[in-house]
C-alpha cells in the first residue's frame, strides 16, 4: 500500500486511511473535503466504482458548509482487511447488508462524528445509504438513492396455519418461487440476469482479463450505461418475469452464453467509445483501470452472491427488518435515460410503503446509469435543495 501513488484529486479534495481494524476489520481509505467539525455528508459508491466517482461534486457540498467523506466500500479500491480468499473459500457473511451498515458505523464513529447529517449513496453505494438509515434511524439522519432505488426488506411467512401434530417435514408447505433464472434460459434467444452471472465462480476472471483489454471494455461498460448510448429508453416494468426483465438491453439481461467483456464487446459494434470522455476522461477511467487491476473484482463482487445466495443465513439476515421502513427524511436523483430506476420492478413506485418521509425524486435530462460523473451540476442543484428542506 505505502507505494500506491496518490490519487489525481480536485482541489480541496484529500485523500487518506481510517484505521477501523479494531471494531469492523478495515482500514478504510477515504477522500474527503471540507471541515471536521461541520456536519457530515456521507458518499457511497456503486460497482464498478470508487469513491472517487464523487470526486466531482465533494467539494461543492464541502463549500456549503459540510465535512463530506467518501469512503473506498468492503471489497473494493484501496480499503484493505476483508476477506481476500478465492471463491469457494471466502466467508460471504462479511457481504451481508447488516455487515455494510456495521462497516460505516464504525467508521463514521472513528471519524470523529455520531451522526451522518446525509447519507448520499449511489448504485450499490444506494443500497448503504437505504440499509443504514433502515436499521439505524437515529444516527444516519437523512438519505438519498441515487440510481437504484430502495424496496422493502422481505418479510417472513405470515398468519401460518398452526398443525395439532407434530410437523415431520417442515417448509414443504412454502409456495414454491419460480425460477426466474430457468425462465430467462427459455427465451429465444436465451437470456441471463447479470446479478447471476456476476455471482458465478467465472465472473472475477471474466472481468479481469477481456479480450478488448480493460480500458476498453470498462469504457464500453460506462458508454453503454450511459445518456451517450441510444439505446437506453427505459420504461417501468411491470412485474419480475423473464418476459418482463427481457425488454431491458443485454448489458443487464445478457445473452445466455456469453460473458460480459464479450457483451459489451458486441454492444460497442459502431459505437463511438469518445464520446464519454467529455465527462469521463482516459486519465480519469485510467484510475479505475489501475486499482481493478491491482485488487481484481472478486471483492466487489462477492455483494452480488450474498444478494443472489439461497442461504438461509443470508436471507435471514434482512428478514430481521420486516415491515420495516425508512424513517428519515429520504429522496432519489437519476439519470432519465437509466434502466437502473426500473430494474427491480416496483421499487421506485413502492417508495411511499418502503419510506415514510419520501421527498420525492428527481429524473436529470442527458443522464444514465452514472449520474453524478454524467452531470455533476445538476446532481449538486438536486442534492443542495434536499439539504435545504431539511
Amino acid at each position: 500500500m505505502s507505494s500506491l501513488e496518490p490519487l489525481p484529486l480536485p482541489e480541496g479534495i484529500e485523500e487518506s486511511y481510517i484505521d477501523c481494524n479494531d471494531s469492523c476489520g478495515l482500514v478504510f481509505h477515504v477522500i474527503s473535503a471540507g471541515q471536521k467539525d461541520k456536519p457530515l455528508i456521507l458518499l457511497t459508491h456503486g460497482f464498478p466504482e470508487l469513491a472517487y466517482s464523487w470526486r466531482k461534486i465533494m467539494p461543492a457540498l464541502a463549500a456549503k458548509g459540510y465535512y463530506v467523506v467518501a469512503p473506498d466500500q468492503r471489497g473494493y479500491g484501496r480499503t484493505t482487511g476483508w476477506d481476500t480468499r478465492p471463491f469457494d473459500e471466502v466467508d460471504l457473511n462479511q457481504f451481508t447488508m447488516t455487515n455494510l451498515v456495521r462497516d460505516l458505523v464504525c467508521l463514521v464513529y472513528a471519524l470523529g462524528h455520531k451522526v451522518v447529517h446525509c447519507h448520499i449513496g449511489h448504485d450499490f453505494g444506494a443500497v448503504s445509504s437505504a440499509m443504514a438509515p433502515l436499521m439505524r434511524p437515529d444516527m444516519f439522519k437523512s438519505c438519498v438513492q441515487m440510481s437504484h432505488p430502495h424496496h422493502a426488506p422481505p418479510t417472513p411467512l405470515f398468519d401460518v396455519k398452526a398443525s395439532g401434530k407434530p410437523i415431520t417435514n417442515p417448509g414443504s408447505t412454502s409456495e414454491a418461487k419460480p425460477d426466474t433464472q430457468a425462465e430467462l434460459a427459455k427465451l429465444d434467444p436465451p437470456r441471463k440476469h447479470y446479478k447471476w452471472y456476476n455471482s458465478t465462480s467465472g465472473a472475477a476472471n471474466d472481468w479481469e482479463t477481456p479480450s478488448q483489454g480493460l480500458h476498453e471494455f470498462l469504457r464500453g461498460y460506462w458508454h453503454l450505461k450511459s445518456a451517450d448510448w441510444p439505446g437506453n429508453d427505459p420504461t417501468p416494468l411491470k412485474s419480475w418475469s423473464a418476459a418482463e426483465l427481457g425488454k431491458m438491453p443485454n448489458y443487464y439481461i445478457m445473452p445466455k452464453d456469453t460473458s460480459m467483456p464479450e457483451t459489451v464487446a458486441s454492444m460497442m459494434k459502431g459505437e463511438d467509445e469518445t464520446a464519454t470522455t467529455r465527462w469521463l476522461s482516459d486519465s480519469d477511467l485510467d484510475v479505475y483501470v489501475k486499482e481493478w487491476q491491482r485488487i481484481g473484482f472478486q471483492g466487489g463482487l462477492n455483494w452480488y452472491r450474498a444478494q443472489t445466495s439461497s442461504s438461509k443465513a443470508q436471507k435471514a439476515d434482512m428478514v430481521l427488518f420486516a415491515g420495516r421502513k425508512i424513517e428519515v427524511p429520504c429522496a432519489f436523483i437519476s439519470g432519465e435515460q437509466d434502466w437502473g430506476n426500473y430494474q427491480q420492478p416496483g421499487a421506485l413506485d413502492g417508495y411511499k410503503e418502503s419510506c415514510a418521509d419520501f421527498r420525492g425524486s428527481t429524473f436529470i435530462p442527458h443522464a444514465g446509469h452514472w449520474v453524478q460523473q454524467e452531470q455533476a451540476e445538476k446532481v449538486i442543484e438536486a442534492v443542495c435543495k434536499f439539504l435545504d428542506g431539511l
